[in-house]
């Protein structure tokens, strides 16, 4: 019966209702993902609406809107421009995949290269007999994407659940005070929100920039070099660079390798400007619109994209950031307030 006493039990309970608590997230972590994308979606238009609520005179729920109807037609009109030309040269993917996987690619790229006839008649070779690897790995994203696809409703619901939080967004943050009684409590739980939604406001805009950025140096230097389906890739390197340090690796990976297997004789000059692109984002951009909204340690960075890709993937890389910046928020304002309260 000692083995049974009440602080065995208090600590019994406490750690399975942490366990709990942690199988609760993980069941419900699709609803979970789409709020914390809904924060940040309202984080990132949040400028944009406090910009037309001035200039405008309207009420917050107008600009709200009139921020949407912007975002409206700025989709119709890049998809009417932009979009055709993305689409054509994606279509084209399937019949290189064709040629990479049938070795006829070996003779196209070898006759580009001034390669001898032996060295493509052993790769087209190496190519056949690997036919089966790369149709497993074509596969396996085609897999990831069509998995992509069935969670369109929880992407189309995250920009709906941001209208809630930009119309109601001190009701909000008033709500969750007033559960709060003790004035020590309530300071540390308002100064810890504010550092949150600062850090989430840089974070997201900033990488919104950065993936800007990166989308208009591709696609104006694939297009000046003559780059085959400069635009698709100009647009997948966009949006990998919401992906930290993985991404623009991943990037590099897929414009070399498509350069290689299209034939394209100046791939070298990709891999020079890929290196002068990321000293520039990385050391120029990056600085100037993050600010020290993070304030991470490089290598506690690294850290945590380790850890956030073995747990979640892609996803998990691209939330490792600001989780961290989170937590260290957290631990910052939970020390002050000791502190706070060892004075008083």
């Amino acid at each position: 019966m000692g083995f049974l006493d009440r602080r065995t039990i208090s600590v019994l309970v406490t750690i399975l209702f942490v366990i709990g608590t942690i199988g609760v997230l993980w069941l419900a972590r699709r609803p979970l993902i789409t709020f914390i994308f809904a924060i940040f979606f309202a984080h990132l238009l949040e400028p944009v609406v406090v910009r037309f609520q001035d200039w405008m005179h309207l009420s917050r729920g107008k600009a709200v809107g009139v921020t949407y109807l912007a975002i409206l037609c700025g989709l119709v009109l890049f998809g009417l421009t932009v979009g055709p030309h993305i689409l054509s040269q994606g279509q084209r993917l399937p019949d290189l995949f064709e040629r990479v996987t049938s070795g006829s690619i070996a003779w196209q790229v070898g006759n580009q290269q001034g390669w001898s006839n032996a060295t493509e008649a052993r790769i087209q070779r190496w190519l056949v007999s690997h036919q089966n690897e790369i149709e497993r790995y074509v596969r396996q994203v085609t897999t990831h994407l069509a998995e992509g696809a069935e969670n369109i409703a929880w992407i189309l619901l995250v920009p709906v659940l941001a209208v809630f939080f930009l119309t109601e967004r001190s009701k909000l943050g008033e709500s969750v005070l007033e559960l709060v009684s003790t004035s020590h409590n309530r300071s540390f739980l308002e100064s810890m929100m504010s550092d949150l939604d600062t850090m989430f406001a840089k974070y997201v805009r900033a990488q919104l920039l950065l993936s800007f950025f990166a989308f208009v140096a591709y696609g104006a230097f694939l297009l000046i070099a003559r780059m085959p389906y400069a635009l698709a890739l100009a647009a997948i390197a966009g949006i990998l660079e919401f992906i930290p340090i993985v991404g623009p690796l991943l990037a590099l990976g897929i414009i070399v390798g498509v350069a290689f297997v299209t034939g394209y004789p100046h791939w070298f000059v990709l891999i020079g400007f890929w290196l002068v692109w990321r000293g520039v984002q990385d050391y120029v951009n990056a600085p100037r619109v993050m600010g020290k909204g993070l304030d991470l340690h490089p290598l506690l960075a690294i850290f945590a994209i380790l850890v956030g890709g073995e747990l979640g993937g892609m996803l998990g890389i691209f939330l490792s950031i600001p989780a961290v910046a989170a937590l260290r928020i957290l631990w910052l304002n939970w020390m002050h307030r000791g502190s706070v309260r060892k004075a008083a």
